[in-house]
């Protein structure tokens, strides 16, 4: 019997739970905002197989999406390759300089047998988009440009004493090409800061109609989620050059995911 409706994982193990703790199917489905006959479907099969909270603290979501939703044929429990942690990959992804190729191949380091890289990003991607729902953010060519520092620094050696001086990596990305524009400066202060910009225009051969900083000092005196502040200087500049600046709302980081 088909499910009433498919929900995400996150809704599915809290349902699980509230279940475990003697909460009625119908203040569930007012819990989750679903119909109870969603809620009453989805406990049925939990039962058939045998599934009750605690879940197992192995099981990942795509494990136990399988046991719940197996297609004909192939036997419910059973994956054909090991599963990686899918949650605990995505709060790695989110560290400086983590990409999903380098965490393939640590998962392939310890399971040689385990997925190719197309299928490994795939099942990823799926994850990412049960955990919740996000918006597409279309871009039109010209319209934004994203800017901010890459919060990595890299060491430059003086060739004649042989001192290291660690530079800043200034980051800019168009919205609709992702084309980007990177260099490094020795600060985050306004010279350079408003420095980059220069420089990044001239690269561009033109500029946008937006500018979308994060709220770096440099550029944003006073942080807001309706007025921001816009420091003096970098506001000049901005109009001298006939471009807005729009930063990026405090604690938006999508806002700003060209450069996060």
């Amino acid at each position: 019997m088909p499910a009433k409706r498919r929900l995400t994982m996150r809704q599915l193990r809290q349902m699980l739970r509230l279940a475990g703790s003697g909460t009625s199917s119908r203040e569930i489905a007012v819990v989750l905002g679903i119909a109870r006959s969603t809620v009453q479907d989805n406990l049925r099969r939990a039962a058939a197989i045998g599934l009750s909270w605690p879940l197992p603290s192995e099981l990942t979501d795509d494990a136990l999406e399988n046991k719940l939703f197996a297609r004909n044929g192939v036997k419910q429990g059973t994956r054909r390759r090991t599963e990686p942690n899918w949650a605990h990959l995505a709060v790695e992804l989110k560290k400086p300089g983590v990409t999903l190729l380098i965490l393939w191949e640590e998962y392939r380091g310890s399971h040689p047998d385990g997925y190719g890289y197309s299928r490994f990003c795939e099942l990823f991607r799926s994850f990412e988009q049960r955990l919740s729902p996000t918006m597409r953010q279309e871009h039109a060519a010209g319209d934004k440009v994203f800017v901010d520092y890459s919060g990595k620094k890299i060491p430059i050696v003086d060739r004649d004493t042989g001192e290291i001086r660690e530079a800043e990596i200034f980051v800019a990305v168009l919205g609709a090409s992702s084309f980007t524009y990177a260099e490094a400066t020795w600060t985050q202060t306004l010279p350079d800061w408003i420095g980059s910009h220069v420089r990044m225009f001239r690269f561009l051969d033109g500029v946008p109609r937006l500018i979308v900083p994060d709220n770096l000092k440099s550029g944003v005196s006073r942080a807001s989620f309706y007025d921001p502040e816009i420091n003096r200087s970098y506001g000049m500049m901005a109009s001298h050059y006939g471009v807005g600046v729009l930063p990026a709302r405090p604690r938006r980081p999508k806002d700003k995911a060209k450069v996060s």
